[in-house]
């Protein structure tokens, strides 16, 4: 069988120049020939095309892994070890897969011995990895599926969606990826990584760099001293900040020295609001270029250019862009009609990654489109609060929040009433050094918001709960809200 085009590109890269730099962790250099030797024995491992699970964590030797899988025409399952041991068991379990692959810690604790499930041990790029005794009969590859990814799990327990090569090389090497030709030198310039291999977005970033031939730094994780320490090492073009670690670059010690270089800002994952984004443009000098996009598109179908910032973004400000990447976008009414220009309904999508005979895909997302293509994301059709009558977007009062200048991040949920059938609550993290009460955040409010808008119940927390992907994890809010009151609660708001 003739391997895809995106496993030949993989190929293609890692053998380009060996010897070259291709992922600094922990301040360490590997080149292409340690990330390459790990996936060919990944690879070698695997056997025949089969779905492979994979305990993903943000180190070299799992990018190793997953590259390996792709090379074999494999389907990589993603599996999130930091969801909590019972529930990534439970995960494991149900998924009886042939074989899977992590960090010997993962394994013994994650994976139950005699399960059937055969087990590969990778420790660093340079170690050989360790195979654990048996094997699952339940061995057949999802044809043509690249990734089984989890989603963000934002309004309840994660799920896995099927991401195929196609779809995969479509978002990394363009609309036509038969076509497009293996880069003959690696590039210039770092890219920073620090969005988790568990999310969509960390699988693109990564596999857009390894088909770019393009060096990358990789973060475990977002902390802002170290992303600051390797953007001033390496002064990227380009860095790519989900809305919660922007705000957090925003509300830092950093001025624009510190992001000397830096051109341009991403923003993808959860909304941003445009004040934030013209903050980050006014104190840093760096235009945010938000996009639109979910895991089950495969990648992005909309967002800011440059060019298009530049000519409309005063008065564009809250877009989210334009249709990107071959998509298109409509917005139909609750019986499926197409909506006149600037009128409000949900969200249809013909994703570009899933070619020109794709069907349109119904969202949860309330929108409009304006005369101009710009697409305007209004909130969730799924998670409008009815008070009494009255409809409120979670998104405008966490918006209304987030603007208060102590308010570092804030997370809104409805939360059942006998009398007005639901109400909004609210937790609030504040910026470091700052203080507020839930009192004056209710004052503020009421400068910003209805009266019907304002949260019933405001605590303020010291972080509030997040997904890998930095989006507010909303189940873990509205359990905060229906278990017990406790000494642990912060002000409230009667």
């Amino acid at each position: 069988m003739t391997a895809h085009c995106l496993s030949r590109r993989i190929a293609d890269v890692l053998a380009l120049e060996p010897d070259a730099p291709a992922v600094e962790y922990d301040d360490r250099w590997y080149s292409w020939r340690a990330l390459g030797d790990l996936a060919h024995r990944v690879h070698a491992r695997m056997g025949a095309p089969r779905q492979v699970g994979i305990l993903l964590r943000n180190r070299p030797e799992h990018v190793a892994a997953l590259l390996g899988v792709l090379l074999g025409g494999g389907t990589v399952v993603v599996i999130n070890p930091s969801r909590g041991d019972d529930r990534t068991r439970a995960d494991i379990a149900a998924l009886r897969l042939p074989l899977i692959v992590g960090g010997p810690d993962d394994l013994a604790a994650l994976v139950t011995p005699g399960s059937g499930t055969a087990t590969l041990t990778i420790t660093d790029l340079g170690a050989e990895p360790s195979v654990g005794p048996s094997e699952n009969s339940s061995d057949a590859a999802f044809s043509g599926v690249a990734v089984r990814m989890l989603t963000s799990g934002t309004t309840g327990p994660p799920k896995r969606v099927d991401i195929t090569y196609d779809m995969l090389a479509r978002s990394v090497m363009g609309p036509d990826p038969d076509r497009s030709p293996s880069p003959t030198q690696p590039r210039r310039g770092v890219a920073i990584v620090n969005a988790p291999l568990v999310h969509i977005g960390g699988v693109f970033r990564i596999l857009q760099c390894v088909t770019e031939a393009r060096p990358f730094v990789f973060l475990p994780r977002f902390e802002l001293d170290r992303w600051a320490a390797a953007v001033r090492k390496h002064r990227p073009a380009a860095v790519s900040l989900v809305p919660a670690a922007l705000r957090m670059v925003l509300h830092s010690d950093l001025d624009s020295a510190d992001l000397d270089g830096v051109r341009v800002a991403t923003s993808g994952t959860a909304p941003l609001s445009a004040a934030d984004a013209d903050a980050f443009s006014e104190k840093f000098g760096i235009p945010v270029l938000t996009s639109y996009a979910a895991t089950e598109f495969g990648g992005g179908v909309a967002g800011w250019t440059l060019p298009d910032h530049r000519m409309y973004w005063n008065a564009k400000r809250g877009s989210v862009g334009r249709a990107s990447g071959g998509a298109q976008l409509r917005v139909v009414d609750e019986d499926g009609a197409v909506v006149q220009t600037d009128e409000t309904g949900l969200l249809e999508v013909k994703p570009g990654q899933l070619g020109p005979e794709a069907d349109w895909i119904r969202t949860t997302d309330i929108a409009r489109i304006d005369a101009d293509g710009f697409l305007y994301i209004l909130g969730r059709a799924d998670q409008a609060i009815i008070r009494g009558g009255f409809k409120i977007m979670p998104d405008d009062v966490r918006s209304a929040l987030e603007s208060h200048p102590s308010v570092r991040g804030a997370a809104v949920v409805a939360r059942a009433d006998e009398r007005l059938g639901e109400t909004p609550v609210a937790l609030v993290e504040l910026r470091e050094g700052h203080s507020a009460d839930s009192d004056e955040l209710v004052d503020y409010l009421g400068t910003v918001l209805a009266r019907y808008e304002i949260p019933t119940e405001i605590a303020i927390v010291d972080t509030i709960p997040r997904t890998p992907s930095g989006k507010a994890d909303l189940t873990a809010v509205r359990r905060y809200f229906t278990e017990a009151t406790s000494s642990v609660r912060g002000d409230h708001v009667r």
